[in-house]
């Protein structure tokens, strides 16, 4: 027995079958909670064993997350390694909590901290990390800067900004160039002489260069 569908009732079928056909199929969301452990995993990696020899599946296994996970948030290693670096850049330092001790040489010590020391270190192993990276993608010059040097750059001509406001050193101060010499020297240290970083080191470029450079005398 057939049943017969009247003209109207079998338009308004079709009208609701063409409405589902036609209704945007939602995929399975992806889940972003596992991303920072992902992209932290990836600068682990990157650290201990460089650009080159990197691969998704190794951060992956860091991570202790699916590999298709890793492939579908991240289509290449060199997308995932330039976010990771972009995240570095929002970890860095707090500008909004620093010291402020009333002498150039005071802020400066203040921020000498194990936990600072061990993240500086750490941020010059990425940077070695990245060295094949750079050589290809000049490009990706700028985000490893601001990352991994600016942030303490910007520390150092802060204190020393403060320190000419306060006529503790000389407004001729070339703040720019002087905000390099301890990343620079720090940066030579662990990347060519592979020796660590340390607070007696810091202390010593503090107490040894910067503060002569400013024009400030050791144990003023």
């Amino acid at each position: 027995m057939v049943q017969k569908t009247s003209p109207s009732t079998g338009k308004a079928a079709m009208t609701q079958l063409d409405a589902a056909d036609s209704a945007p199929k939602l995929g399975r969301k992806r889940d972003h909670t596992r991303d920072a452990d992902i992209l932290d995993a990836a600068l682990e990696v990157l650290a201990e064993t460089g650009y080159d020899r990197m691969t998704m599946d190794m951060v992956a296994a860091r991570a202790k997350a699916g590999k298709a996970t890793v492939y579908r948030r991240w289509g290449s290693k060199g997308e995932l390694v330039v976010e990771a670096i972009a995240c570095m850049k929002k970890n860095a330092i707090d500008f909004e909590h620093l010291p402020d001790t009333g002498t150039l040489r005071g802020d400066l010590v203040a921020m000498v901290k194990p936990h600072t020391i061990e993240d500086g270190e750490r941020k010059l192993q990425i940077m070695a990390g990245l060295t094949s990276m750079l050589a290809r993608d000049p490009d990706l010059v700028e985000a490893v800067t601001a990352a991994i040097v600016e942030p303490r750059a910007s520390l150092n001509r802060l204190f020393m900004q403060r320190a000419i406001e306060r006529g503790e050193i000389s407004a001729e101060t070339d703040v720019e160039t002087l905000a390099m010499i301890m990343p620079s020297m720090t940066a030579y240290r662990v990347l060519i002489l592979q020796q660590p970083v340390d607070r007696a080191y810091l202390l010593s470029l503090i107490d040894g260069v910067l503060l002569p450079a400013v024009g400030i005398r050791p144990g003023a």
